[in-house]
């Protein structure tokens, strides 16, 4: 499974990439793998207040529905509109056509208490 360096990831298996005071969030590669062929991604509005840890959206399979939990305090200042279409970009692109939602963060600080690559790595269950 492909684990990006230039991310810092949570353990309920988003990511955040930071561009200065903003950062883009997304699933790992092993997260949409575990959730199967995703049919439906739910996401918060622009504007929406995010918390750290706290739900704020959901992604549906053909195996099951999953929370998304947000890895940072702050506001959602776009979503990826075309995963209304196409949420199988989830899947097939994780890290790239597959984001989900970019937020202005509170406190960049806060990003580095997530997990970095490394730390993310070995959270992953063996041969993964």
């Amino acid at each position: 499974m492909a684990v990006r360096d230039d991310r810092r990831y949570t353990a309920d298996h988003e990511w955040l990439l930071l561009h200065g005071g903003d950062g883009t969030v997304g699933i790992s590669e092993y997260a949409q793998d575990e959730l199967g062929d995703v049919v439906y991604v739910s996401l918060p509005a622009v504007g929406a207040k995010l918390t750290t840890g706290k739900p704020f959206g959901e992604v549906e399979s053909v195996k099951t529905v999953s929370e998304l939990f947000a890895p940072v305090t702050g506001e959602v200042i776009a979503i990826n509109e075309s995963l209304a279409d196409h949420p199988e970009y989830v899947n097939s692109s994780p890290y790239d056509d597959g984001w989900m939602i970019r937020v202005r963060l509170d406190d960049t600080a806060e990003a580095e208490r997530l997990l970095d690559a490394a730390a993310y790595r070995a959270t992953l269950p063996p041969g993964s």
